[in-house]
């Protein structure tokens, strides 16, 4: 959406749509366009996060349409089922080696090992 168009409309109308469309959607992404980020529409990407925080809304800027493609792209490859699987593995094998890996980690254990022994 154009964040000119949205100032424009009605930030409750608006809000309505992005209300219905999360309600539909599992994953809802709302893309907003502006060419340059200035207060104004700064303050609007705020609003509709605080408005729908602990929502399943992901609201991400972009400046032009080169940007807007690339985030399609980029979506669809990430939420199709192999590359999904490929990254869940990566995490969990970058989960294992930091656990493996921490000092943090490693205290926890011997504090959780000291507390069980008394």
């Amino acid at each position: 959406s154009d964040t000119q168009d949205l100032l424009k409309t009605g930030e409750e109308e608006f809000s309505k749509r992005i209300h219905k469309f999360i309600n539909i959607h599992r994953n809802s992404f709302l893309v907003l366009s502006a060419a340059l980020y200035g207060p104004e529409e700064w303050s609007v990407m705020f609003r509709i996060q605080r408005r729908f925080l602990g929502s399943n809304l992901r609201v991400i800027p972009v400046h032009n349409p080169a940007e807007i493609v690339k985030l399609m792209l980029t979506m669809a490859k990430i939420t199709s089922k192999s590359q999904a699987d490929d990254t869940r593995c990566k995490m969990e094998m970058t989960k294992a080696q930091i656990m493996e890996k921490s000092p943090v980690w490693k205290m926890l254990q011997e504090y959780q090992s000291h507390c069980n022994f008394n």
